[in-house]
């Protein structure tokens, strides 16, 4: 068989579990609501397919960002779990790169969004 359904349907369960997780942290539930309300507005507006898409893209992307930046904290803290100045330089940059995607969703949904909110 090419494709093992178990197996497969036990990877989806590890990947729903690790959603779960995430959603745990504020950080990633704060992201869920924003993506709700850019959701929302995307059926409110009617705005374009391509519009659309590029909506889909950025919200995945920043709260794909999110869980890779939850991944490494949770490893350096397993790797080292008292304070080490190296350890938090990875960190801030991990988060900077979420917060510098954070300021490109918000420029993307100022942009795509204005248009509709003066007409």
């Amino acid at each position: 068989m090419i494709i093992n359904f178990k197996k497969l349907l036990k990877s989806f369960g590890y990947a729903f579990a690790g959603l779960r997780f995430a959603f745990s942290e504020q950080t990633f539930r704060i992201f869920c609501l924003a993506a709700a309300a850019v959701i929302f507005f995307m059926f409110w507006f009617k705005i374009s397919l391509f519009e659309k898409v590029i909506l889909i893209l950025t919200i995945t992307l920043v709260m794909t960002l999110e869980l890779i930046n939850s991944r490494i904290e949770r490893v350096l803290d397993f790797l080292q779990p008292d304070h080490d100045p190296r350890i938090k330089v990875i960190k801030d940059i991990s988060a900077g790169a979420v917060f510098l995607a954070c300021l490109g969703a918000l420029a993307i949904g100022i942009l795509i969004f204005w248009p509709y909110l003066v007409k």
